[in-house]
């Protein structure tokens, strides 16, 4: 375990985010029970990464977007680690709130690298449904996120968009040292090959020019000595 995680969670007001998370945490949330508005709320959770490893995680549940309440103070853009956007499938405004909070994101993240999943939530009504899967995979493509679809009736569900994102935001830095090692190889491998079809270039060339053969001799690494006698 590393350093403690966190991620922002948001959405329009009543996309069912809160009742994710509970559920998510405790397992003991129950469809139809009542829940109210969110002011603002934060959990800690152990989460196990794809890699096996188990991070710990600080969640802010933030107060939900409204009318009143279009946009987050800046200064929630400027700590977290990741972002879990919410939408409600059967209402098509909470989808459309996203557009303007990954905006603010961009925005204001401070040039630091983050990352978002989306969770389109209450896909068990689906009879009620008015945002397209498809139309919200190609907004996700086109923004860079993370796309999910789930429900609080299948815990998984929720799991998941969070493992995700917890396995990106403790993923291990890259070494350094060993990448520039292979790029190293690589490029000399590159410049040996390019020499070698420059050299193959030259020959074909002097076997057609007119009078005696030509020779080419040389060893490798140096430059080739060209003998026409």
């Amino acid at each position: 375990m590393g350093k403690i995680s966190k991620v922002l969670v948001c959405g329009h007001a009543g996309v069912g985010k809160t009742a994710a998370i509970e559920h998510l945490i405790y397992g003991t949330h129950s469809v139809g029970s009542q829940m109210y508005p969110t002011i603002e709320d934060i959990y800690s959770a152990m989460i196990e990464t794809d890699r096996g490893v188990k991070e710990k995680v600080i969640i802010y549940d933030t107060g939900s977007l409204t009318e009143n309440k279009s946009e987050l103070p800046r200064h929630y853009f400027s700590f977290p680690d990741g972002f879990v956007l919410f939408y409600d499938v059967t209402n098509m405004e909470s989808f459309q709130k996203l557009d303007r909070i990954k905006k603010d994101i961009d925005r204001f993240k401070d040039k630091r690298e983050v990352h978002i999943a989306v969770i389109g939530n209450k896909t068990d009504l689906q009879e009620g449904r008015e945002v397209d899967k498809e139309k919200a995979a190609a907004w996700a493509q086109r923004e860079k996120v993370k796309l999910f679809e789930g429900t609080v009736t299948q815990r998984k569900t929720i799991i998941d968009p969070f493992v995700w994102i917890t396995s990106r935001i403790t993923q291990p830095p890259i070494n350094r040292s060993k990448q520039s090692r292979w790029q190293t190889i690589a490029a000399k491998g590159k410049y040996v090959a390019a020499q070698q079809k420059r050299l193959t270039t030259l020959q074909m060339s002097l076997r057609d020019l007119p009078g005696k053969p030509a020779f080419l001799s040389g060893r490798k690494g140096k430059g080739a000595n060209i003998n026409t006698d």
